[in-house]
């Protein structure tokens, strides 16, 4: 079964469909956006097939097991991936070394990781049955997939392979789709099996990227003293913008989960996947921009981040709007009249999504000039803005408390990546108002959207 998966994937990225080559990154970048508009369409309708038939109360204990393997994975991998994308630019003679230097450091963090969510996963959850702690305890047994799962993709992606990973999300977000309709229609969806789902769907895929990986990279596990050194020294430096965006999207479950009621939780990641409809851009854009602008001047990295940032905002803002007018039908419609209530909080977090895209896009200009550690600073204030705001708001406001913390922590930090620009490069920050040239660039993206609709994926 596995050897036909990874037959029909090889296929399907040497399709000339799927190939990502164009020295703007705009072909590339769209042909992203398009690959994640389908896996967020698929990870929506997994939502929706859980939430009406598990109703906010299962749907919020299904969620709490498979979040702390998520979360520890992103909080315990050190920066690993960006270092070595970095690295792998820098040093690209020395690919197996590094390659072989960080699976093995990840595999090491992967191990802590495990460890401390068994540890501390009852404390954490005290508002749930002991099944459901259980079960989220046994959950922690992914972590170490979860971690090289984020290197295979940091490498391919080191090596301008985009596809191989938008396939992987694809395959396993459809896979988890299909498995969860049959559940359903078996009458066997539980919390339970389709936390089981969502972890488990992705070993097929996750072998053959594995398996990519591995043969282009060939690890030598020999002299690779001085790789972990180096991998560590830059990914020290990015690691707290890592756990900065991780807990920044998963801070506000975590909490959740700690000081509210799993019903609550249920309602609370409903909204949270809507509002996440916006990162089809963001995603699209940062998966390229970071590699294709690493290594290059100071005056060509700042350049392209404006670029982005400016196409990019005019794409979150235009499409946050409709997306708050449509938000209480699409509720009612998609999920039940029992998620209504989730209104408030999801026009608060589409908002809160602007600015975080925003965010993102333009602090990969750090990553790519080797500044990572000023960016971590940086973030670093602004989550600690928003991990006290949920302590007193959460319990005060519910849900709207905890999307009002997620909005001030995501304006802060939107405002400190701009001072950054002049304090630590020395040059403006870039303009996030459209201009002729971008407009430019908007309607080349249209017209490649337009001839890419009509090719198959």
């Amino acid at each position: 079964m596995i050897s036909q998966i990874s037959e029909r994937l090889n296929t399907a990225v040497n399709r000339p469909t799927w190939t990502l080559k164009s020295s703007s990154g705009v072909t590339t970048a769209l042909q992203h956006i398009v690959v994640h508009f389908f896996v967020i369409a698929f990870q929506i309708s997994t939502g929706i097939i859980t939430g009406r038939i598990l109703g906010p109360t299962g749907k919020g204990e299904q969620a709490a097991m498979i979040l702390w393997p998520l979360v520890l994975s992103n909080a315990m991998i050190m920066g690993l991936p960006s270092s070595l994308i970095y690295n792998l630019k820098r040093y690209p003679e020395e690919k197996s070394q590094l390659i072989s230097a960080v699976l093995m450091l990840g595999g090491a963090f992967a191990a802590v990781a495990a460890l401390i969510g068994i540890v501390f996963i009852p404390h954490l959850m005290r508002s749930y049955s002991a099944d459901v702690i259980h079960s989220a305890q046994w959950f922690m047994l992914y972590t170490p997939v979860g971690v090289i799962l984020l290197i295979s993709i940091a490498a391919l992606r080191a090596e301008d392979d985009f596809t191989s990973p938008s396939i992987f999300s694809f395959f396993t977000s459809f896979i988890t789709l299909i498995v969860l309709c049959l559940l359903a229609l078996a009458g066997m969806l539980t919390p339970l099996t389709a936390g089981l789902t969502y972890l488990l769907g992705i070993l097929p895929a996750f072998c053959w990227l594995f398996k990519r990986m591995w043969r282009l990279f060939c690890p030598r596990w020999r002299n690779i003293r001085s790789s972990c050194q180096r991998l560590l020294r830059y990914g020290l430096r990015s690691y707290g913008i890592d756990l900065m965006g991780a807990l920044s999207t998963q801070v506000g479950q975590v909490l959740v989960v700690s000081f509210l009621p799993p019903a609550a939780m249920g309602l609370y990641v409903v909204a949270y996947s809507l509002s996440r409809m916006l990162d089809v851009f963001q995603y699209g854009i940062v998966t390229v921009l970071f590699p294709k602008a690493a290594a290059r001047s100071t005056e060509e990295v700042v350049a392209m981040t404006g670029r982005a940032a400016r196409v990019g905002a005019a794409l979150f803002v235009s499409a946050g709007i409709a997306l708050a007018l449509l938000c209480p039908m699409l509720l009612r419609l998609l999920y039940g009249s029992e998620y209504v209530e989730a209104v408030s909080m999801l026009r608060i977090l589409l908002i809160e999504m602007v600015l975080t895209s925003a965010t993102s896009i333009l602090a990969q200009a750090f990553m790519a000039l080797g500044r990572p550690g000023t960016v971590t600073i940086l973030q670093g204030i602004g989550l600690g803005l928003s991990i006290p705001l949920m302590l007193v708001l959460i319990p005060r406001y519910g849900l709207v408390g905890a999307g009002l913390a997620l909005l001030c922590s995501s304006l802060v930090r939107l405002i400190f990546i701009l001072i950054s620009y002049p304090l630590f490069l020395k040059v403006h920050p870039p303009a996030l108002l459209l201009n002729l040239k971008d407009l430019e660039v908007i309607s080349k993206l249209l017209k490649q959207a337009k001839t890419l609709g009509s090719s198959s994926i």
